[in-house]
């Protein structure tokens, strides 16, 4: 999304994390930008109703009380510019979305731009 002037938005993340393993960190694997409160909330219920199918009853239970209970109270915190949190454990992984306000700052256009001298002091890695 091209932006001229900072945007309010919402800063989206799952992370899961094997619960049996006491020196494990959680490991990242979705992030979403989202600019308003339905759509950080809508992330979060779509993928909770596209894994239910495969989670243990417990955690099938756990995601369908929040989008139908805990969703209403994630949605109007985030109408208050408040960071939510929704969890659940299928087997021995704890699955967590977080979603938190942001402001996005419009990135540089360097199209027709003279880049600074460091811009051609960056040589990338070659990879292995």
């Amino acid at each position: 999304m091209l932006m001229d002037k900072p945007q309010r938005g919402f800063w989206c993340e799952c992370w899961t994390q094997d619960v049996n393993d006491e020196t494990g960190r959680p490991a990242l694997r979705a992030s979403f930008d989202a600019y308003s409160a339905p759509q950080a909330d809508r992330w979060v219920a779509v993928a909770l109703r596209t894994i239910s199918p495969a989670l243990d009853p417990d955690a099938s239970d756990e995601a369908w009380a929040w989008l139908y209970d805990g969703r209403n109270d994630t949605r109007r915190a985030l109408l208050r510019m408040e960071p939510c949190t929704v969890s659940l454990t299928h087997a021995s992984t704890r699955i967590t979305w977080t979603i938190r306000p942001v402001v996005y700052l419009p990135m540089a256009h360097r199209q027709g731009v003279e880049l600074p001298a460091c811009a051609y002091d960056f040589t990338p890695r070659p990879t292995d």
